[in-house]
């Protein structure tokens, strides 16, 4: 596995480096934004994690750039920015997920597990889940590809897909937003719970119309996913 991180402080990149090492990950290291998009350009990555404040060109910025480019390579950002406005911002440019400094490397290692493990699920995992067939979607948990109406969704990062495939499941089904974290994202999620409201948000943008986003608020609750209600409600 190769991740690329970009994060100035050379102290943070050793502590990564030495768990790294443990789990078999190959990881590189630069220490300036804009050299640090650069090498993402020019390497085949599996995983990103990027600093929020850089010099050259900061965290969001980059992860701003990479979405733009249609890459929906994961994610992972590191921030010392702990307001949940920050936190939506990362989440809203693109990234998967966002981990808190100071922060402990067995929480940013099960991340990367988490994340691992939904790209790469394994024969049994895949053989189980197989092909999603609905009224609009065509959706397979082993190529990792959407279509919506016969149309190719390609723009999904993996997060997205996951929550995407996990509603499409359970059609009809009301979860609250602390049964998604737990299901979706795998593991013991230490953020804010609008962490889903913003992956709601996107997929809304990006597979849904006013007149049909596919997934619906309840109210006080959570949300569905419903393919029979047409709405102008957003």
């Amino acid at each position: 596995m190769n991740v690329l991180v970009i994060e100035d402080n050379e102290s943070v990149c050793s502590m990564i480096d030495m768990f790294f090492s443990k789990e078999g990950i190959n990881g590189e290291y630069v220490h300036d934004g804009l050299k640090g998009f650069e090498r993402y350009k020019e390497g085949n990555w599996d995983l990103l994690i990027i600093d929020w404040m850089l010099p050259g060109m900061d965290g969001v910025t980059i992860c701003r750039k990479i979405r733009a480019e249609g890459d929906s390579i994961p994610i992972i950002m590191l921030t010392a920015k702990d307001s949940e406005s920050d936190q939506v911002l990362g989440l809203e440019m693109g990234a998967d997920d966002y981990v808190t400094k100071p922060f402990s490397p067995l929480a940013l290692m099960a991340r990367i597990r988490a994340i691992t493990r939904r790209v790469h699920a394994g024969p049994v995992e895949k053989a189980e889940k197989g092909l999603l067939v609905t009224k609009h979607f065509q959706i397979s948990k082993e190529k990792r590809e959407v279509y919506l109406d016969g149309e190719a969704i390609s723009n999904l990062t993996p997060k997205e897909f996951d929550l995407l495939y996990y509603f499409v499941q359970h059609p009809k089904q009301v979860f609250t937003r602390e049964q998604l974290l737990d299901r979706v994202w795998g593991y013991n999620f230490y953020g804010d719970e609008r962490t889903v409201d913003v992956h709601i948000k996107r997929l809304r943008k990006k597979i849904g119309t006013d007149h049909q986003p596919f997934f619906h608020t309840v109210w006080g609750v959570g949300y569905k996913f419903d393919e029979t209600i047409q709405t102008s409600e957003n």
